[in-house]
Order: structure tokens, then sequence, then C-alpha cells
């Protein structure tokens, strides 16, 4: 199916990731061993994915966001991202990537920036908390340290570069009415034109999707089903779903089906 396919969605969710050496944040034990600062106050991931402690305690938001920061920034991406690159190169229509990851590994891993549609925003950029209008802007120039004993971040906090007040991720959070979303807008408008356009059976690929937030699997699904297209769903263990008898379901980790369906590929 892959090696006849006319067009390539790759859609992506956490699981993607964890082949890299990324926490899986499954259930609130998976997030408080990666984070035990708030294991000690109890909070769980969707309590510390929220934009009020940015105003109500900066120096635990940014030692949350900013670990990730800088984790995914030293992070490699693995094998499997290489090799959707090169499916991606066979096929007619080329392809595009829909994931929930804002950790930018796709970008970092030679995917084209106007073929990607990151949903949830991305780490990588930034917006004013304050919310004044300066808009969108990279992260490159902060650097975020961080108290290995509370897992707090000390000041200097990344800044607004128009107002100077505080910045936050440019990261779609939990209960989050003040997130700037254009970013990824611009993104959803290259996929659409992408899709219009896109000629040939259509092969959606989905990886590491899971179901706490199904944003990716009910995106993939509905575009196999419009396209009358193809979904591989590959997950170790949530393959539930689908597009009926036009699914295939692998269960295993992202980069260990990537590498054996490469293999039969040839």
């Amino acid at each position: 199916m892959i090696a006849s396919a006319g067009a390539l969605l790759f859609t992506a969710g956490a699981g993607m990731g964890v082949d890299s050496g990324l926490p899986d944040f499954r259930g609130p034990e998976g997030f408080w061993r990666a984070y035990p600062a708030f294991a000690k106050l109890g909070i769980r991931f969707e309590e510390a994915a929220n934009p009020a402690w940015f105003r109500r305690d900066p120096a635990l938001a940014w030692g949350f966001y900013g670990h990730r920061l800088e984790l995914y920034r030293r992070t490699v991406p693995h094998g499997g991202f290489g090799i959707l690159a090169r499916w991606a190169e066979r096929a007619p229509s080329g392809a595009f990537v829909f994931t929930s990851n804002v950790d930018g590994h796709f970008q970092l891993a030679g995917f084209p920036e106007d073929s990607v549609m990151e949903c949830h925003g991305s780490i990588h950029f930034l917006q004013c908390v304050e919310e004044c209008h300066q808009g969108i802007f990279p992260a490159g120039p902060f650097r975020v340290e961080i108290d290995p004993k509370t897992g707090r971040a000390r000041e200097p906090f990344p800044s607004c570069s128009s107002c100077g007040g505080l910045a936050r991720p440019n990261v779609l959070m939990f209960g989050d009415w003040g997130w700037n979303g254009a970013k990824t807008e611009a993104q959803e408008a290259r996929l659409d034109a992408w899709r219009d356009t896109a000629q040939g059976p259509l092969v959606v690929v989905e990886c590491g999707a899971g179901l706490g937030v199904p944003t990716v699997r009910l995106f993939g699904e509905r575009a196999a089903s419009m396209n009358r297209g193809t979904l591989i769903r590959i997950n170790p263990r949530d393959l539930d779903g689908g597009a009926d008898s036009r699914t295939v379901k692998i269960r295993s980790g992202a980069l260990a089906a990537l590498e054996a369906i490469d293999g039969l590929i040839g």
C-alpha cells in the first residue's frame, strides 16, 4: 500500500517520540517519574500543562516547559523519521505531516517546514503572556536554567520581545483561551491546499497516537474515509477504531514497525 501510494499523510502522537528516548506521560505515574517536583505537589500532567501557572507561579511553569524545551533540543529523532522522509520522496504527490507533538522533531529530521502541521503548536516558539499583540516569536535565543533539586526555573525567564513581559510557549494547553493559533492556522491552510491537489491513492500512516487526546486519531480516520484511502495504525496498545476494512492495525512501537515495513518495501 505504501509503495503504491499516490500521496502519504503521516499522523503522529506522543508515542512517536518514545523511541527517541522522550518520556511517556501516559497516566500520572509516567508523568511523575519524569517530573518528581510535580509528584510531590500531586499535580498531574493535565494540571501542569495549564497556562494559569505562568501567572500564578512562573518558576514552576517554566520549570516544566523549560525542561521540555531543552530536552527536545538535545534529543536526536529516531530513525523512523528518516524512513518516513524517504517514503515521502517516493510518493508522486509527496507527503504531509499532522502531529500533536510540540517537539519540532519532524522538522529536525529534515521534513520541510511547509509540509508539517502542528495542531497543538510548537515549544520552539513563544507568545506574550499579557497578549500585547507582539504575535509569535522564536524561542531560539532563550535558555532556561532549571534547579535540579526543585524542578523550578531560575530567573530570568523567557520574555516578550516587544513589551519585555513574561513569555510562554506557543503551545495549546488545557483550558487555554489565550493560545495564539495563527501559526497552526497557516499550517492547516497549507495542508488543505496539499490535500486538494494530491493525486492517486492516499495512505495515512499513524504512529503512536493514543486515546487520551484523540485529535490525531480522529483526523487520520476522517482523512482516510473522505478520500477512500487506507489507514495504517501503528500503536503498541490502542488499536481500536479506524476506517473498517481499509484499516491495517499493527501492534508495535513506531520505530520497530517502520523499520519492518521499510524492509519489506526494499
